[in-house]
């Protein structure tokens, strides 16, 4: 998790937000319809305020009606929590009151800042070793309605793929904290095999959106992995059009961001890569190609994320409408849940 500027800013250009309302190569504005409704949420809970309003984000994205939902890591604040077995139980018990599918990725406080003494000092690769356990001991997901998934080998049982009408889904344990190369107590070696499995998952995602014909791909992690030089306090520092981290920090990145880049550019069609971390709520497109070019059919999407001295402030979700018909498949949509408004209560 990195220290950040209070408040969590709403980036969403006009564009971004419609994507998938857009005029069509045939002249025809898109069918504003969609197929079906996802549901984008994480970095919570990171305080017993924000844990008391869970009910009412569970509650309203159950209403909603969606899919499914995934959880993009983060199930606590990285310091002065500790990473006990109750911790996850009690995220098993909210995974579990969630009506359609739920997905998980696990998120560096909830494994990699373990290892923090004001976490308990537990061991790292323990703790994730019982999250794998705990959520990921079978090839269906969580929720009450669970779906069936394409799970990786293990150890890596966390990352996982699925297809719904026509687009594919997969996540990857691509962790904040440098991937595990800095901190409390880095771990060159494991990061070294994860990070080559993360590739690898990744490679044979597109290889079968492709073979399938999926119109788009979805890939969600927790890492904000910085995409350029243009935003210091939310993520690493990097050149973009050669992808190497510039701020002296260790680079866990540049390979998988890489990796992601040439494949992106491969498919041609949508993706959306989905993060938390650095708990600022965006929809921009800050992936260039090796000469500076952005890459049109990249999407970044970044969940809301803590907000604890505003307690309940960001205790919100990111609705996902996804058509697979339209030229942008996806489009996006914040959901302000209305028990949970401090700034402006709800009318």
């Amino acid at each position: 998790m990195r220290k950040l500027l209070w408040p969590v800013l709403l980036v969403l250009a006009a564009a971004s937000v419609t994507a998938g309302l857009a005029v069509g190569s045939n002249g025809e504005a898109n069918k504003k319809t969609f197929e079906y409704a996802v549901g984008l949420w994480g970095d919570l809970p990171y305080s017993t305020v924000q844990e008391a309003a869970l009910p009412n984000l569970i509650a309203d994205m159950n209403d909603a009606q969606l899919a499914f939902t995934v959880h993009d890591g983060d199930l606590k604040q990285g310091s002065n929590s500790p990473c006990d077995d109750a911790l996850y139980q009690r995220a098993l018990g909210w995974f579990g009151s969630l009506d359609g599918a739920a997905m998980f990725t696990p998120g560096d406080n909830d494994w990699t800042d373990c290892d923090r003494a004001s976490n308990g000092g537990f061991n790292s690769l323990e703790r994730l070793n019982h999250e794998r356990q705990l959520f990921f001991s079978t090839p269906y997901s969580l929720g009450r309605h669970p779906l069936q998934q394409d799970v990786q080998a293990a150890p890596y049982v966390e990352n996982r793929r699925w297809t719904v009408k026509g687009v594919t889904y997969a996540t990857l344990n691509v962790q904040g904290s440098c991937n595990n190369l800095c901190d409390t107590a880095p771990d060159p070696a494991e990061y070294a095999a994860r990070n080559a499995a993360d590739i690898a998952w990744l490679q044979q995602t597109f290889a079968q959106a492709k073979g399938n014909g999926s119109a788009a791909v979805m890939l969600i992690s927790q890492a904000d992995p910085g995409f350029d030089a243009t935003d210091a306090t939310r993520g690493p520092v990097r050149d973009p059009k050669t992808l190497v981290e510039t701020d002296s920090q260790p680079d866990g990145f540049h390979d998988f961001l890489t990796a992601l880049r040439s494949l992106t550019i491969d498919f041609r069609g949508p993706v959306a890569y989905v993060h938390g971390d650095s708990h600022y709520l965006r929809i921009d497109k800050p992936l260039l190609d090796s000469q500076g070019r952005r890459l049109e059919n990249f999407t970044r999407v970044e969940t809301f994320g803590d907000n604890a001295a505003s307690g309940t402030n960001d205790v919100q979700w990111l609705k996902v409408l996804v058509d697979p018909h339209s030229r942008d498949v996806f489009a996006f949509q914040p959901q302000i849940v209305p028990a949970n408004r401090v700034a402006v209560p709800a009318p």
